[in-house]
């Protein structure tokens, strides 16, 4: 099967690497166009390093390389209006839109007593802010359109209480709780909105030099480590197995599909 979003707009955030590139490529290896956007800065916190403008460019070298247009943003998306103003002129760009997976995000894991009021705000706000503003940017130019998809990246941390990221998980509880609430809203203009719940994927969000906060966390308090345990035997996941959920949910495939969240976790979420 080819072509799955022939034709189709799509916007990603977060697309300079990991998860967003592999879904702006996925996407585009099927038909449709790529809106990219990232911040390609740092966020306050976070310990792994930044996506970077180098890596942006890269992402828009691969999409060209399917022979797809892609335009391509620096834009934070906790802010609103700027955020608005990219998604706006690259609609005007490439004539429409009709997929937005919002996908940009960042984890700070510690243990509750070491988490600051700086570390839990941010991680709310480039979480869920941002994917808030992401959806209000992007969904009226669905509703114009006639109809469309709402991906969502949230977490097996949306699904359950996974210790030592407090922040991560109210973040991606709240993600869930968008896309189910936001599916029923949109229905009535034929926008359908899910959400995907990835276990630990292979993406520069869990390199570390040393030792881990889980891991330290689960040294403290090991009978809780088991809760990161996946059921089928792998540790991690590729960035291609969550973009391929994104794909049918974008897709026609998935055209009866709404207010559904979908596990690509190798079972942790009912482990």
């Amino acid at each position: 099967m080819s072509g799955r979003v022939q034709g189709k707009i799509a916007l990603v955030t977060g697309a300079a690497r990991g998860q967003g590139r592999a879904h702006a490529v996925r996407l585009a290896d099927e038909g449709a166009n790529i809106i990219a956007i990232d911040i390609c800065a740092p966020v306050r916190g976070v310990t792994y390093p930044a996506a970077t403008p180098a890596e942006l460019r890269e992402t828009v070298a691969m999409v060209e390389q399917r022979d797809r247009r892609i335009v391509s943003v620096e834009t934070d998306t906790r802010d609103f209006d700027a955020l608005r103003a990219a998604v706006d002129s690259g609609v005007e760009r490439l004539g429409g839109l009709d997929i937005v997976v919002a996908n940009a995000g960042v984890c700070i894991p510690a243990e509750w007593q070491d988490v600051t009021p700086e570390i839990f705000r941010d991680t709310i706000d480039v979480n869920l802010v941002g994917t808030w503003n992401t959806v209000m940017a992007g969904a009226p130019h669905l509703v114009r359109r006639g109809g469309g998809s709402v991906i969502l990246t949230s977490s097996v941390a949306g699904l359950k209480g996974l210790p030592f990221l407090v922040p991560y998980v109210a973040s991606k509880h709240g993600v869930t709780g968008l896309a189910r609430a936001f599916a029923h809203e949109l229905a009535k203009d034929n926008v359908r909105v899910n959400s995907v719940h990835p276990t630990g994927v292979d993406t520069p969000m869990g390199v570390t030099d040393g030792p881990s906060a889980i891991e330290l966390g689960i040294e403290h308090n090991p009978r809780i480590g088991a809760m990161f345990t996946n059921s089928l035997p792998i540790d991690v996941t590729e960035s291609s197995d969550i973009s391929n959920a994104v794909l049918f949910l974008a897709s026609d495939e998935a055209r009866h599909i709404t207010a559904v969240a979908l596990p690509v976790d190798a079972g942790n979420s009912q482990f």
